[in-house]
């Protein structure tokens, strides 16, 4: 449940000198009866963070930024109560929690069997840190902005068009493809933000005899498209995933990144196709 006001105005001020988040490490239960009782606590200290439940709003609202169907593997990194993986699993998708506290563990396992979605969902006590999640598509996460940015090379290291969804903190210079506040059912923590990891296009293509040069700042791209002497700066150029789009002499190209090749069409006519000659 969300923090209520007072509880709230108490975390702020641990807030000041704890970290915040959901991965969290508490002594196990010492035996099944005392661990069906276990009842977590708000503000409490774990391994990296403190422990705060995210708001089923704005659990729903990260799942529809995050467009999940079906079709996904979603991971959250220090899943806490497990509401957001098992909400997923109602959702259709495969779902795994990794969660540093084994009472939370065992909490979110007993609420996945309650809601009968353990086919789906998934739990497992484990470091984030250490644990491999790339064959996941969706990435949901609540942690603080240096645990984000301890994160962010294995996140943009993941496949092109993975879909990250963090609540409440940013990325710092990876800016999010979009961002929300929720202002209904949720009164703590009620901002998300979301970035689709993108493919890395950074150094030198050919289309056909033309050169383009590519410089990139995760999603942003900036760069030059020369034929001999003629050299002409591109505008516009962005990554959506593996989608690419960029302009030049009025002329918009976009098309897809697939490795060491990108095709796509001109104006959504002609077609284009580019090799990779050297990565920076």
């Amino acid at each position: 449940m969300p923090a209520k006001p007072l509880v709230a105005a108490i975390l702020f001020t641990m807030i000041v000198s704890s970290p915040l988040a959901a991965q969290t490490a508490t002594p196990a239960s010492e035996n099944d009866a005392a661990a069906e009782q276990y009842t977590p606590s708000v503000g409490q200290q774990g391994k990296d963070v403190v422990w705060v439940p995210t708001s089923q709003a704005l659990v729903d609202r990260m799942l529809e930024m995050a467009q999940l169907t079906a079709n996904d593997r979603l991971v959250d990194l220090g899943s806490g109560d497990g509401r957001l993986v098992i909400t997923a699993a109602k959702h259709g998708a495969i779902s795994r929690g990794i969660e540093f506290d084994p009472d939370l563990v065992a909490m979110s396992k007993r609420a996945a069997q309650a809601e009968g979605v353990t086919e789906r969902a998934t739990f497992e006590q484990a470091d984030i840190f250490e644990s491999d999640f790339s064959d996941a598509s969706v990435v949901t996460l609540f942690l603080l902005p240096s645990l984000n940015l301890r994160l962010r090379p294995t996140l943009l290291d993941m496949k092109p068009g993975t879909r990250v969804v963090s609540n409440s903190f940013a990325m710092e210079a990876w800016e999010p493809d979009e961002s929300v506040e929720v202002k209904e059912d949720c009164t703590n923590y009620c901002h998300a933000y979301k970035w689709i990891v993108p493919a890395k296009v950074a150094g030198t293509w050919k289309i056909g005899e033309r050169e383009l040069q590519l410089e990139q700042r995760f999603q942003v791209l900036d760069g030059t498209l020369s034929d001999g002497a003629n050299q002409r700066r591109i505008s516009n150029a962005r990554l959506n995933g593996a989608n690419i789009t960029f302009s030049v002499d009025g002329q918009t190209y976009s098309g897809k990144v697939d490795n060491k090749q990108m095709r796509g069409t001109i104006d959504g006519k002609t077609d284009w196709t580019a090799r990779l000659v050297s990565m920076q």
